[in-house]
């Protein structure tokens, strides 16, 4: 049934996703709901929690509805919490269930398109109850890596049911269709993720009075096993063994909290390893920061590469996911492997080659040619266009 305020001109598009904390396939999604044209889509956001930091981030044309509270509702009291989450629980089940009281009960609409911006959200997609809409899904990970082993199978079985796959990176397809050559895939795209310039220097210019001891290394990202920061730690304690003075701070919060600041405490570095938890406003810190580091054992597109870019900070990344496209070594950043020593020697090259340092900088003064945003979000509306019309 279709919404009575809704315009029959224009292509009705839902994303549906978990919830919004802060995050790399988040800020995309914000990304295209700011940039698709509202003139030709009505667009609508179903979130299963409504929680996280990016949760009131929508801009005003955009729907949001969502099926349970975030834990930022919850009670303070520790038993009535765990009661709360005992309910959404059992509520996000009946969801799951019988999708059709979401379609029906709670969004009461119909649409064209439905979206999953990642593969956590495929089910809820093909799950729909509104068969005539059309399925398009978004891939941010590399297929192989071994952490995602036990979801592959139910993965690769779920990408076939797509009308159209999006993939954030070149590689992330090649290699896909390297390991798996006999799936049936259905039309794909690669679609970079889109940079917006503007805000992110606008944004850095903010006052901030936290910033460790320099010189210091900046590091953003959801603290997950993956995205090295034990490694990052070790090569931080080993410096300052010999001597080379610095600070390192990681912006992000996530599962990995609890080892680290074991491993923190163990090394003896809480004062010059800062942890410091998630920033709705993280450019600040990377520009004020004396270099950028990312010491991931995997990524796809990595926003925080291309936000560190458009800053113009020296930085070091791991050669992963199409990182190498974006960085040219020795010249717009400096890619080593995913190992302690690397990491090491990175980072005393820039603690002790200030030419080295100076060089990257210079390069790094026309970056902003490398980004063309307004082809990226052509591309999607012409996906999304083109699907409609079959």
């Amino acid at each position: 049934m279709r919404n009575k305020k809704s315009s029959p001109n224009k292509i009705k598009i839902l994303f549906r996703h978990r919830s919004m904390e802060m995050g790399g396939v988040e800020k995309v999604m914000l990304s295209v709901l700011n940039n698709l044209d509202p003139e030709k889509f009505e667009m609508t956001v179903l979130l299963n929690l409504n929680q996280g930091e990016l949760r009131n981030e929508f801009p005003a044309h955009i729907r949001k509805v969502f099926l349970t509270k975030g834990k930022e509702d919850f009670s303070t009291n520790t038993l009535l919490a765990k009661l709360q989450f005992f309910q959404r629980k059992i509520k996000l089940e009946r969801f799951n269930k019988h999708p059709e009281i979401i379609d029906k009960g709670i969004l009461k609409d119909e649409y064209d398109v439905e979206i999953a911006m990642t593969y956590n959200d495929f089910g809820s997609v093909l799950n729909s109850s509104n068969k005539n809409s059309k399925k398009i899904g978004w891939f941010h990970s590399e297929i192989d890596l071994p952490k995602l082993q036990p979801l592959v199978p139910k993965i690769l079985e779920q990408i076939s049911q797509f009308n159209h796959m999006i993939y954030c990176s070149e590689k992330i397809r090649t290699i896909m269709h390297e390991i798996y050559p006999k799936l049936q895939y259905p039309p794909e795209s690669v679609i970079i993720n889109a940079i917006p310039i503007e805000e992110i220097r606008k944004k850095s210019q903010e006052k901030i009075t936290d910033l460790p001891p320099k010189p210091v290394f900046i590091s953003v990202g959801r603290l997950h096993t993956r995205k090295g920061y034990h490694k990052l730690m070790d090569a931080h304690h080993l410096l300052l063994k010999e001597g080379f003075q610095h600070s390192v701070m990681v912006i992000g919060d996530g599962e990995e909290l609890p080892n680290l600041l074991t491993q923190q405490k163990k090394l003896g570095v809480e004062k010059t390893f800062v942890l410091a938890g998630n920033r709705m406003n993280p450019y600040p810190y990377s520009k004020n920061a004396d270099f950028f580091i990312m010491p991931s054992e995997s990524e796809a597109w990595p926003l925080v590469i291309a936000e560190g870019l458009i800053l113009q900070k020296p930085i070091i990344a791991t050669r992963v996911g199409d990182v190498d496209l974006m960085i040219e070594d020795g010249k717009t950043g400096h890619l080593i492997r995913y190992e302690t020593s690397e990491i090491y020697e990175a980072m005393k090259k820039f603690l002790t080659d200030k030419t080295f340092v100076q060089n990257l900088k210079d390069n790094l003064s026309n970056i902003d040619e490398q980004f063309d945003n307004r082809k990226i979000f052509n591309e999607v509306e012409e996906i999304i266009l083109n699907l409609v019309k079959k």
